[in-house]
């Protein structure tokens, strides 16, 4: 058996009863493809393998398992509860004791809150042992539908880190975007630690705010808005792009699959408003042309919030 197909998946794939299994896999993890469907083959399984880019849970390849019995997904916990499809989490293991590496950063006078993403949420405990063992009071929050796991974050969902109701966290995970969000949705202190390097540092969000900001000012000056709702299956919220669209007579609401910076391009508006994957304003906007931003910004920009009243996007 494949070592990518936890026995929890096989029992679950044979009650189910399927013939035709379609595998779902993230960038990261799209080479163990070929592997995993020899496996099923092997096991008497036919095979559909989406080729489409994934970017987490909230896009399920639907296609491919519309011609398939069930979906096989890797890497991500579900964000809602979709039939036919089996969530394979994909567990990277790290030395607890790294945790050590972030103490000096952290104040043990106070309760520190402890954050991770799902490929890690199986070793929170030992971590919490470790700091424990250090002499800190550890809180790990339990999250919604999005976020499963105790302690577990996404891009898009600070529950967990709200549920803990800490004034500082340890974020555990490569990157530090995550925890720049932590902060952003909590006001807390966050320390992110690299559970491979050791290393660990404060996240500071105030470099995002200003190039936030910056995007926000331009985005006043546009004469066309285009609200961008996704067609994907966690991403698309209906409700919230009509209710932006309602907000200016020069707004258009246009759904989309992919959001590109060619599609936008050709599209031709002077700003776009996103109600897809939170992530892609903040970590892409780069890439784009003009101006893309959260719904809270672009309720800032129309005066219906104030920028003391930032908020960082969630679904």
């Amino acid at each position: 058996m494949s070592k990518i197909l936890s026995s929890e998946t096989w029992d679950r794939l044979r009650a189910s009863g399927a013939r035709t299994v379609a595998l779902q896999f993230p960038e990261g993890l799209k080479r163990r493809a070929p592997e995993t469907a020899a496996v099923l083959k092997e096991a008497g399984y036919a095979v559909v393998i989406s080729g489409d880019p994934c970017y987490g849970a909230c896009d399920l390849a639907t296609d491919a398992l519309a011609l398939a019995d069930v979906l096989i997904h890797f890497g991500h916990a579900p964000v809602d509860d979709h039939p036919g499809v089996i969530y394979e989490y994909v567990q990277f293991d790290f030395d607890p004791e790294m945790a050590t590496k972030a103490i000096a950063l952290l104040d043990i006078k106070r309760p520190v809150g402890l954050v991770t993403t799902v490929q890690h949420a199986h070793l929170t405990d030992a971590v919490v042992a470790v700091l424990e063992a250090s002499g800190f009071q550890v809180v790990v929050g339990e999250g919604n539908a999005r976020t499963p796991c105790r302690g577990q974050v996404l891009g898009c969902s600070y529950a967990s880190a709200r549920a803990a109701g800490t004034d500082q966290f340890l974020y555990v995970g490569t990157g530090v975007f995550h925890a720049i969000g932590v902060g952003l949705a909590t006001g807390a202190r966050v320390v992110a630690l690299d559970p491979y390097t050791g290393t660990a540092e404060e996240a500071d969000s105030s470099r995002l705010l200003r190039r936030r900001f910056a995007q926000i000012e331009k985005a006043r000056q546009a004469k066309t808005v285009g609200i961008l709702l996704s067609t994907k299956t966690g991403q698309r919220r209906e409700d919230l792009a009509r209710h932006l669209a309602s907000l200016s007579p020069v707004a258009d609401i246009i759904c989309m699959q992919e959001v590109s910076p060619d599609s936008l391009l050709n599209l031709g508006y002077e700003c776009y408003v996103n109600t897809a994957c939170p992530r892609l304003a903040y970590d892409d906007q780069v890439r784009f042309p003009v101006p893309v931003l959260s719904p809270p910004e672009y309720e800032i920009v129309q005066g219906v919030r104030d920028w003391d009243d930032y908020i960082i996007d969630e679904i």
